[in-house]
């Protein structure tokens, strides 16, 4: 019944064909605020952590950097393992591994101990993004997946929003322990609504055959799965790979350094960074789920897909610029604005970063692309959290880093527009090299 549709109801108009998946996009919003809780809960207390475990700069920098090597470590097999598990095996192990890590920092009483419960979570956290690229490209029409990436990454902002709200409160009521415990309950409640719930468009009995006809109208593409030796010959993996070696560093930066920032510049204790920080990640909000609708709302004005892309992306770097001036920001609140103003435009980036990959590459590939561009996101972030545990400790300025974070953005465009000019999409049958 399904395939006898016919090409008017593949036509329709989306509110006329059901809305089921916008139900998974809230699903992978889920998982992904819990991942941003789970690694946030550090950031949130390590002002307090610092003083109690008795870490330097250095050793926190070090902290960091085992995270991302794990991350880097997981995203180089994240993509291709779930691309042959499937999104419903393969998310679900990932956040079954990221949950016990998470709760394991309970148990840490040194800077080494954090280390290693660190390194275990971005083993784990390193399959949530190629595991809900893959499942928007399965759910989502061309025409609907950076608005719907932008929804589900916003998850990011809202657990960075959560993070700060409850950790100090659970730290100041039943000790540090019980926030990463905290965030360990929240992962099993989502793994048992995942895999009670999810499928994929073609097997879900909750499904009309409308909507699947509607999700499936772009043009049939082969399921052969593509070997990362075959992705890496194309100028568009290397254009991915780029933008996110460029500029999530300095989104790690704002998680983890953030509350630091705003206590060694502005006196903040524990229980007083919850407001600046909410302010801070509510505008990143607004900025992950804009950028997507920025570039969904040029296509519909006639744009082609290149334009519109990097339009949104070009908005979205511009909004990072004035952080250039927080540092010499005279009261804090205007420095929480040009903060939060750059967490909008990285999270407006990210969404059409994202959503590159399911604009140059079929959806059998979507996953190993982002895993692959995530593992140059992760060394990126190595790189930064090692330099500035050593720049804190040494100088204790924060300008280097702010500079980067300005220039980044539009650096990584251009990085972007010389790779893949046309934004053409990877011809996988020919050998197109990075040049």
């Amino acid at each position: 019944m399904r395939e006898a549709l016919s090409a008017t109801s593949v036509a329709m108009p989306a509110a006329k064909v059901g809305w089921y998946r916008w139900r998974i996009c809230g699903l992978l919003l889920a998982a992904t605020t819990i991942n941003y809780i789970d690694r946030q809960v550090l950031g949130v207390l390590a002002p307090h952590l610092q003083g109690e475990i008795g870490w330097n700069e250095i050793e926190y920098g070090y902290i960091v950097t085992a995270f991302q090597a794990a991350y880097a470590i997981g995203l180089v097999t994240a993509g291709a393992v779930i691309d042959r598990l499937g999104t419903r095996v393969g998310y679900a192990l990932a956040i079954s591994v990221w949950a016990l890590a998470a709760m394991s920092h309970s148990l840490a009483v040194s800077a080494l101990g954090f280390a290693i419960a660190r390194f275990v979570l971005g083993l784990g956290e390193a399959g949530n993004f190629p595991a809900a690229i893959k499942t928007v490209a399965e759910w989502f029409p061309r025409r609907e997946r950076a608005l719907a990436t932008g929804i589900f990454n916003s998850g990011s902002n809202i657990g960075a929003i959560v993070a700060p709200l409850t950790a100090p409160i659970i730290a100041v009521t039943w000790g540090w322990q019980a926030a990463f415990l905290f965030t360990g309950l929240l992962s099993a409640a989502w793994l048992i609504t995942w895999l009670a719930t999810y499928r994929t468009p073609e097997r879900h009995p909750a499904l009309t055959a409308a909507e699947l006809a509607y999700i499936r109208s772009d043009p049939q593409e082969p399921t052969t799965r593509i070997p990362w030796a075959q992705l890496l010959r194309h100028r568009q993996t290397w254009a991915f790979v780029a933008a996110k070696f460029m500029t999530d560093p300095i989104w790690w930066f704002f998680l983890f350094w953030l509350p630091k920032f705003l206590n060694a510049e502005y006196g903040l204790t524990l229980t007083q960074l919850g407001l600046p920080l909410v302010l801070i990640f509510v505008l990143a909000d607004v900025g992950s789920i804009g950028g997507g609708w920025l570039a969904g709302r040029f296509i519909e004005r006639g744009w082609s897909v290149n334009r519109a892309r990097k339009g949104a992306m070009l908005v979205c770097a511009l909004c990072v610029v004035p952080i250039v001036f927080a540092l010499r920001a005279d009261n804090l609140w205007l420095a929480v604005a040009l903060i939060g103003l750059a967490t909008a435009g990285h999270q407006g980036w990210s969404a059409n970063v994202f959503t590159l990959a399911s604009d140059m590459f079929p959806r059998r590939a979507v996953a190993s692309v982002v895993g692959i561009g995530g593992f140059g996101g992760a060394v990126g972030g190595m790189l930064i959290a090692t330099f500035t545990g050593l720049l804190l400790e040494t100088t204790g300025s924060y300008l280097p880093v702010f500079l980067m974070a300005g220039s980044a953005y539009l650096l990584a465009l251009a990085v972007v527009h010389r790779l893949v000019p046309a934004l053409e999409p990877a011809r996988l049958d020919e050998q197109d090299g990075p040049g």
